[in-house]
């Protein structure tokens, strides 16, 4: 594809949404000798060796498909599909399936080629989420042993920042996860990040959602502290809330997919809300693939209802209005998003940043600067910086100019 022609030539790309596909040995080659047989390890099975019943994949005697990659934890298995790791591919009905790792590009999970694809698709650096463990770590929340789920997140965050991370020149930015059932451990895992040039935290968009409390209760308290005082920002990409909107049993599945955003602007309502943002004045937020036009009818109207219904509230948990707290804090992302740039001014340009969601289904690669053209290269220069790298910069404390 040939990049259309624009006002202002589109930059080297800070991308603050990607994934790494975890790579066999994150778990294997970390946890202690007696955990490594119930810690998540890649067996091999045919793509149709299991069956999805009742929330969870059980073996499918007797079934066949070609070998594939399987993630199998405590009593668990969990497949690697094709539509997490299909860049290169295009769309197809065999997305849903069960694949192994030499069946995708080895930027999928390899560093150094990851690198290679970046620079194929014009982007200098990437933030990268998680796969396996889910986008915020929910697996190990759900786990039976949290002893265990501890040293598989420690794990984790030791890969990320040693082996993902390391030897990038800083291309490649890390993203730590915390345990979830325990905000002092959580906060005490921020911190020993922190000390070692982390800025990036994933968090659950609705932690209700998946049995925690919610941010409302002061459960959090010692983890939004330690963020606080460590400028670690919080990320939350849609679906860390495990659930998503459902309209009617029989409904197709796309309805969910194009209703999702709704999980981020239920999420920002509540830290608008919630007097979090007061208490911590540090704390910054981060939405990932949420897109951002849906962001000024949510300020107007939690501003609207803070005004009309105020008489109903006992305790008004924040000072002013809803929408004072998000200049500055509140950051969103987006990759596919027309009418968001026609309402950037009352989105915020410096709140604003760009991603490609390698090597996902949606993901833009190796096209990224031509979708980058057609969205915002009509913008001023300024604008057109900040939004594909100056932003992200600025918010993650980025050794780049």
């Amino acid at each position: 594809m040939t990049e259309p022609a624009a006002t202002t030539p589109i930059p080297p790309i800070i991308s603050v949404d990607d994934h790494v596909i975890e790579p066999p040995g994150v778990w294997r080659d970390r946890l202690p000798a007696k955990y490594r047989d119930v810690g998540p390890r890649i067996e091999e099975h045919p793509a149709d060796g299991f069956v999805l019943r009742d929330g969870r994949y059980v073996p499918n005697p007797g079934a066949g498909g070609a070998p594939a990659a399987w993630w199998h934890y405590e009593d668990r298995y969990y497949p690697v599909i094709r539509y997490i790791a299909s860049a290169g591919y295009p769309p197809s009905p065999e997305d849903s399936r069960a694949v192994s790792l030499d069946d995708m590009r080895p930027g999928c999970w390899q560093p150094a080629a990851r690198l290679d694809d970046m620079t194929i698709n014009g982007v200098e650096a990437s933030l990268c989420f998680p796969n396996y463990p889910r986008f915020c770590g929910q697996i190990f929340n759900e786990a039976q042993d949290h002893d265990l789920g501890l040293l598989c997140v420690k794990a984790y965050n030791d890969f990320t920042v040693d082996e993902w991370c390391a030897g990038s020149g800083g291309r490649l930015i890390p993203l730590c996860l915390i345990p979830l059932w325990d905000p002092e451990l959580a906060a005490a895992e921020v911190r020993r990040n922190a000390a070692r040039g982390v800025k990036a935290v994933a968090f659950s968009e609705l932690p209700a959602w998946i049995g925690l409390p919610s941010i409302y209760s002061g459960y959090w308290d010692p983890f939004f502290r330690a963020c606080d005082e460590t400028g670690t920002v919080i990320c939350m990409h849609i679906g860390s809330g495990t659930k998503t909107l459902q309209t009617s049993p029989d409904a197709p599945a796309v309805v969910s997919t194009v209703m999702i955003f709704a999980n981020s602007s239920a999420s920002m309502v509540d830290f608008l809300m919630s007097g979090v943002l007061e208490r911590y004045p540090d704390i910054k937020l981060l939405y990932a693939e949420c897109q951002i036009g849906w962001i000024p009818f949510v300020l107007e109207r939690a501003d609207d209802a803070w005004r009309t219904h105020l008489w109903g509230h006992r305790e008004p948990t924040i000072s002013g209005l809803p929408s004072d707290h998000y200049k500055d804090r509140v950051y969103s992302c987006f990759f596919k998003d027309v009418v968001g740039i026609d309402l950037l001014d009352k989105i915020g340009v410096d709140q604003v940043l760009f991603e490609t969601d390698y090597p996902h289904m949606d993901g833009t690669w190796p096209h990224t600067h031509t979708v980058a053209a057609e969205l915002f290269g009509h913008l001023d220069p300024v604008s057109v910086d900040k939004i594909a790298r100056g932003n992200a910069i600025k918010l993650l404390d980025l050794p780049f100019t």
